[in-house]
């Protein structure tokens, strides 16, 4: 039992001793027998250039070439060895301003080296001590330019019953710079417009370019410098539809749309537009109908102009539209009103209809008209701009009709109404005892 305390205790001794070691040869390693940071060089190689400015060059007729131009730079780093041994090379950006050239020919520009590692933002004792070059070489030549066709070229179908209209460009030349041994051979630029499988709207899309010489063959350059990316296609797309002609009837108690026997000559016609504009579209709205105005006319004939979907083309070539109107079943007859009502009296006041009766005329479909009673009328006198007012006045009245079909009232009407104050004795009757 006791060899076996002793053995552990020995193995704890041994950890720590190996634990104590390692920490000591880590801090020696690290900072030295005085205690100070151990400086170690860390060299990164194959750096690329990032070149900035070019705008600037183009602006001055010049071009910068890959060929005989700095791509990669070397880089030696001294700092403490935990921070340099595990430089990300991803964070590390050297940069080259070309907005200073402006001749042709090999130069030298400087370099600038930024880190975004926080880790070396924090440091100051990471130095850079060597580097492949200072000055980086760029080969500069004066640019030449050439102005293109734009073509475009058109994948997919549209769907049945469509048609597609011609492609329009966001521009049909186009201005390309680069070496004359690289523009001269250029022919056209090309686009590709995929509108894909059955379309049915139009389709518009911002497309790469591509270049080809007079024998339509493909060149793959990169030293061909477009002055815009991309180029906009429109490829619009249309539906032929026979859109119905219709009329937004006004209805009122009495005239309703149900009621009337009508015909609207062409009922339909036929264009052709933007199939996305006529997606949810099936009519056209020739106008408005109040059907109250056709109760004086008994019949009426109306003409009016077919305005289409704007960009759609009328195919039927008919511009007018003419509708013939009556109702299939009308009457009216007079019915005297005795039943009297007041609204909106004011507070403080009271109101007598002195009015006992008053002829109303009524209408709708003749079996209806004719099951109308004085007891179906009630005739409300409306008190609203008689707030303030005291004596006999005629007002106007309203017309509601009650325990019937539907029922319209024609004209409008009046009634005589007394108002007067509610005096103190009125307003608190005496108790009886």
């Amino acid at each position: 039992m006791g060899n076996k305390k002793m053995n552990r205790r020995k193995a704890f001794y041994i950890l720590v001793a190996i634990l104590v070691s390692a920490a000591i040869w880590f801090y020696v390693d690290e900072f030295g027998n005085n205690g100070s940071a151990r400086l170690v060089e860390q060299k990164v190689t194959d750096i690329p250039i990032e070149y900035t400015s070019e705008d600037t060059l183009t602006d001055r007729g010049l071009m910068l070439l890959k060929d005989g131009t700095s791509q990669t730079i070397d880089l030696t780093f001294r700092g403490a060895r935990r921070l340099v041994t595990h430089l990300d090379r991803s964070k590390i950006r050297v940069t080259v301003d070309l907005s200073a050239v402006s001749r042709a020919g090999v130069q030298g520009v400087g370099t600038s080296v930024s880190i975004s590692d926080r880790k070396f933002l924090l440091n100051n004792n990471v130095t850079i001590t060597d580097r492949s070059f200072y000055n980086a070489t760029v080969n500069v030549s004066e640019l030449n330019s050439n102005t293109v066709e734009v073509r475009c070229e058109v994948t997919g179908n549209v769907a049945d019953g469509y048609s597609a209209g011609e492609v329009t460009l966001s521009q049909n030349s186009l201005e390309i710079r680069g070496l004359a041994k690289d523009i001269d051979p250029v022919a056209y630029a090309k686009v590709t417009l995929d509108i894909g499988k059955n379309a049915v709207e139009s389709v518009s899309q911002s497309l790469p370019i591509q270049f080809y010489d007079r024998y339509n063959r493909l060149i793959e350059s990169e030293d061909i410098y477009p002055t815009v990316e991309a180029i906009q296609a429109t490829l619009p797309v249309f539906v032929t539809k026979e859109l119905a002609l219709v009329i937004d009837f006004k209805e009122a108690a009495g005239a309703r749309v149900s009621n009337l026997d009508y015909t609207i000559s062409p009922s339909t016609i036929t264009v052709s537009g933007d199939a996305g504009k006529l997606k949810n579209v099936n009519s056209i709205v020739l106008g408005e109908f109040d059907l109250l105005n056709l109760l004086d006319e008994g019949a009426s004939t109306n003409t009016y102009p077919i305005i289409i979907p704007d960009g759609c083309q009328n195919l039927s070539g008919v511009t007018r539209a003419m509708m013939q109107i009556k109702f299939k079943d009308i009457a009216s007859a007079e019915v005297t009103a005795t039943q009297m009502e007041y609204a909106a009296l004011p507070e403080g006041k009271e109101a007598e209809v002195l009015t006992e009766e008053l002829p109303v005329t009524v209408f709708g479909t003749t079996e209806e008209v004719a099951a109308i009673t004085s007891e179906n009328l009630i005739v409300t006198a409306d008190l609203t701009d008689y707030t303030a007012a005291s004596g006999t006045y005629t007002v106007p009245a309203t017309i509601s009709v009650k325990g019937t079909g539907d029922i319209g009232i024609l004209g409008k009407y009046q009634v005589q109404v007394t108002i007067r104050e509610v005096t103190a004795e009125e307003e608190e009757p005496p108790l009886e005892e």
